[in-house]
């Protein structure tokens, strides 16, 4: 028996054990209905409800579902024609509404905290015949993470997620029916906590009853949350979770963000994802994401060094990162303004890359500096030595900006770049502007050849087509703040 046939019986083995581990869960737990949930194109999770006699029949067979839904933008619109020729060249397997299948991951099994006898189960995009579908953004983090393993190395990450928390008005008009449209009008809302008093204890008591269903809901579905902490913005509050495998922690990512939308919304608040809410005064919320790569041989961390690179001074990467994490910082910058689409996908986020914001605005790295689009901590000998990437934005799917990430520090590690020197004024105007608006950014990857065939011409052509019929839909709109309110503010 060959290697390979080993592994797949091993793995239908643990399949088999997982479904019947599931199926005991269900009948044990009273479990009535089981949602599928997998992920799109834009970080939000789609599927089916199934009562609980269908699931044996689901995982054995998959669920059907269309295949626009990895063709839709923002606002749910599909960008590609599917109903006329050519659709199949640019995506094979693709047109004409066709199906796809669901597969259903029984280890993911999980009891949905704020729904009563729900349970929940992640799915993956595959075509009919069983293979997967190159544009599912976990199935793309996953070709990465398998690059990233050739290489020798492993990723941890950690998350530290800003977001905006509203209280709904008891008179919110957004769900009468004269009022509907696509996309349909944010909710009526008002604050949690007044903002501009950072980490103030005040205002967390303020806002300790959302704050209290965010806890139990991250803790209900097994997230490794560490913290939930005031931030600087009106209703503005961050969760930072403890660092994970890197394919877990886009999971958890992804399971996050739903959860907390769902849970808060079924006790009348509004929380919202989106880079700035559409008030005036707002404070834009980023998504600070903490990497570090671990060596497959030793599990030690791949960027902490012993002692300070020979003839190097503190501006110098090799001061405090290894050969290895200096390489990888440097791909980070070489592809920082082509990864940004990845890390900050919508027209709402570059707003946020402005000078004294503690956001980034320019490709420049600093050592514990929160104005530079990357962040070196550590020091020599500490095992929590890692890189702190600032550019993204909270609605960014978890799986793109991740493997943006490792294709960008992998070209690094094998090309040998050398990182300039860290800056300690990231505002007084070095290294390379980061894009200012999500077009420029389109363009910054399209031109970024590496990129390109790390993600592979069929997954970028994908992403950009959708994301330029998001914009040219902006640019056609009678008024942008308006639109923004309604395409992101109000589902995301």
């Amino acid at each position: 028996m060959s290697r390979h046939a080993g592994r797949a019986d091993a793995e239908d083995v643990a399949r088999a054990a997982a479904c019947a581990e599931v199926a005991r869960r269900v009948e044990a737990e009273a479990i009535e209905t089981v949602r599928v949930g997998w992920c799109d194109l834009h970080g939000v999770l789609r599927g089916k409800t199934l009562v609980a006699s269908a699931l044996a029949g689901a995982f054995e067979s998959g669920i059907g579902m269309v295949s626009t839904i990895l063709l839709k933008d923002t606002s749910d619109r599909t960008a590609y024609r599917i109903f006329e020729p050519g659709v199949g060249a640019s995506l094979p397997g693709f047109g004409f509404a066709n199906n796809l299948l669901l597969r259903l991951d029984p280890a993911s099994f999980r009891v949905l905290p704020w729904a009563p006898s729900t349970g929940w189960v992640r799915a993956d995009a595959c075509f009919e015949d069983g293979s997967p579908v190159p544009i599912d953004t976990r199935c793309i983090l996953q070709a990465a993470l398998a690059r990233l393993e050739a290489a020798g190395y492993e990723m941890k990450c950690g998350l530290e997620v800003e977001f905006h928390v509203y209280r709904l008005a008891e008179d919110d008009r957004s769900l009468d029916p004269a009022r509907a449209a696509w996309p349909g009008e944010p909710p009526d809302m008002t604050m949690v906590h007044p903002g501009y008093n950072l980490l103030a204890e005040g205002w967390a008591d303020m806002a300790d009853e959302p704050l209290a269903i965010v806890r139990a809901t991250a803790q209900g579905l097994g997230l490794p949350l560490h913290s939930l902490e005031i931030e600087l913005g009106p209703s503005q509050v961050e969760a930072v979770f403890d660092p994970s495998d890197a394919l877990a922690a886009a999971d958890q990512m992804v399971l996050f963000r739903n959860g907390v939308r769902q849970a808060l919304r079924r006790a009348g608040y509004h929380a919202s994802f989106v880079c700035r809410p559409p008030f005036p005064n707002v404070m834009a919320s980023g998504w600070h994401l903490h990497q570090s790569l671990v060596a497959r041989a030793t599990g030690a961390n791949a960027f902490m060094r012993a002692t300070p690179a020979e003839g190097s001074s503190e501006v110098d990467a090799s001061h405090t990162l290894s050969d290895v994490g200096a390489h990888y910082l440097a791909g980070l910058l070489a592809h920082g303004r082509a990864m940004a689409p990845f890390c900050a996908p919508t027209i709402n986020a570059y707003a946020r890359f402005r000078p004294n914001a503690m956001a980034p605005q320019s490709v420049v790295w600093g050592r514990d500096n929160r104005g530079a689009m990357l962040r070196v901590l550590g020091r020599c000998g500490d095992a929590a030595t890692r890189i702190e990437n600032r550019i993204g934005e909270p609605m960014a799917n978890p799986y793109l900006y991740l493997a943006a990430q490792i294709h960008a520090g992998l070209d690094g590690i094998e090309r040998r770049l050398a990182a300039p020197p860290s800056v300690g004024a990231p505002y007084a105007g070095s290294g390379e502007s980061l894009p200012t608006t999500l077009g420029a950014a389109l363009d910054a990857l399209s031109a970024d050849a590496e990129l390109v065939r790390a993600f592979t011409p069929q997954v970028v052509d994908w992403f950009v087509r959708v994301k330029r019929f998001e914009l040219e839909r902006h640019a056609a709109a009678d008024d942008s703040d308006t639109w923004q309110a309604r395409e992101y503010f109000s589902r995301f």
